[in-house]
């Protein structure tokens, strides 16, 4: 699941026709060139065997075991996230994650901190806004300690008031030091004007006053409610086997209630066709679009994929990298995402340019999406594209153990089986001309949300500022 950010900010300079982009494209031809010296040994991740490993108190996890190398890494996410903040306490989720390596059982935070060293350990946990993720890196020699920590860690974290007040402070400092800042006032306006009252609406973080509101019981009702065997997913890769994994998963989550108490959560649609203008005398101006999107799970979702590649997916090869940077030389970058949160999906288009520019940058942004809208792809970028994405995969998404659990516990939380990498391919390949410019109709043909960071919208005709 991916999140809805301000987007892509750059403070480059705008490139120019000149020496420099030359040197750029040579830089750009060696990787395209390293991917495909590389894609041989990565085609193999593909093939790994994922397995399916239930625990005797029913934990469910995903396997891929390698034991080339003495490590094993383990992801996993609990179901709600910080749309499940309470109001008035929002913040709540971020802060906990914050929290669970400041002492658990009967470790206090110093404590706690110097087990995981000493069992030479990795931990982390971190808000999104549909889930609460958690992972460890950890040697499979010393997997007994590091096993056990985070059997702590995920059953008994001690919410201490010190750790609680230090880590609050943290995030307070962080909030104080964005309060001036143009592109986090602009995220905070962006959401609240394309979500209105729903949670997705909401910083992460929470707020100065929501902060100070949140208390050591409400981090342990939330962890309760949250915390349960009913929404987790858990993937394992590296070091072990099925048999052994099977007790740690037990070991590790097999105490935990069986059902989740998460509060419901409607769907929402992005409020479109409005223009937010966040004024500052900035010398660079953020732009960012946001048309429809697709759900994952819909019929139509490889063909939305497609076309948002072809348009501005590929980094150096999609139209709006072609029209607002080489041609025109109008940006640094220039992106399209799909964008699936579980309560609502968008596309969107991010790029930054000099502001003096900005207004025929978002005018060639508006009319390459709206030529994709009319007329799609041709036959020969969709070609080129179903050999990209098809090969790209491994390298996106397997190159590491823990980019391999990443991966696998998405694939579970959006319901593809165990088996959807070795079909990944077909469906891709399977989407047609006629599906993808169906999809480019669908989603690019309505108003868009605009926001515009940075002085007032210079108009432009001809060429020249009016």
């Amino acid at each position: 699941m991916m999140s809805m950010v301000l987007g892509r900010t750059s403070t480059f300079p705008s490139p120019t026709r000149g020496e420099g982009g030359r040197v750029y494209r040579a830089v750009a031809i060696l990787c395209f060139a390293l991917f495909f010296l590389l894609l041989p040994a990565l085609a193999a991740r593909a093939e790994m065997n994922i397995q399916e490993v239930k625990s005797k108190k029913g934990v469910t996890a995903w396997l891929v075991e390698d034991h080339s190398i003495p490590l094993v890494a383990i992801r996993f996410v609990f179901d709600g996230g910080t749309a499940q903040d309470p109001a008035g306490k929002e913040g709540l989720v971020n802060l906990m994650t914050g929290l669970f390596d400041e002492g658990a059982g009967d470790l206090d935070s110093e404590g706690f901190q110097v087990k995981l060293d000493d069992a030479g350990a990795e931990m982390s946990f971190q808000a999104a806004r549909d889930g609460t993720y958690g992972s460890m890196r950890m040697l499979s020699d010393q997997k007994d300690e590091a096993f056990g920590l985070l059997k702590l860690a995920v059953n008994s974290p001690r919410f201490d008031q010190a750790p609680i007040d230090r880590i609050r402070a943290q995030i307070l400092s962080g909030i104080l030091a964005n309060e001036r800042d143009p592109n986090t006032i602009g995220q905070q306006r962006w959401l609240r004007a394309i979500y209105g009252q729903h949670p997705y609406a909401r910083p992460d973080e929470g707020n100065k006053d929501s902060l100070a509101t949140i208390t050591a019981d409400d981090l342990r009702a939330f962890h309760k409610a949250n915390f349960a065997r009913g929404g987790l997913h858990v993937a394992v890769v590296g070091d072990i086997d099925a048999a052994t994994l099977s007790g740690r998963l037990d070991e590790v989550f097999g105490d935990l209630p069986d059902k989740q108490a998460l509060a419901p959560i409607v769907d929402v649609t992005p409020k479109l066709g409005q223009q937010l203008e966040v004024n500052y005398d900035l010398p660079q101006t953020s732009l960012q679009l946001a048309w429809p999107g697709v759900k994952r799970s819909d019929p139509d979702f490889y063909a939305a994929a497609l076309m948002n590649e072809i348009l501005g997916g590929s980094t150096f090869t999609s139209r709006l990298y072609e029209e607002v940077r080489e041609k025109r030389g109008l940006a640094y970058s220039v992106s399209s995402d799909l964008v699936d949160h579980e309560h609502s999906n968008a596309l969107l288009v991010t790029t930054a340019t000099r502001s003096d520019r900005a207004a025929q940058t978002l005018a060639i942004v508006r009319q390459v999406v709206k030529d994709m809208a009319e007329n799609g792809p041709s036959e020969e970028e969709l070609a080129a594209t179903k050999k990209y994405m098809v090969g790209a995969y491994a390298i996106s998404n397997l190159d590491s153990s823990s980019s391999i659990a990443a991966t696998l516990v998405e694939l579970q939380i959006d319901h593809l089986g165990i088996d959807y990498i070795k079909r990944r391919a077909a469906f891709i390949n399977a989407v047609t001309l006629a599906d993808v410019k169906a999809a480019a109709k669908k989603l690019l043909s309505s108003d868009p949300a605009v926001m515009v960071i940075g002085p007032p919208l210079v108009q432009v005709a001809g060429g020249r500022k009016r």
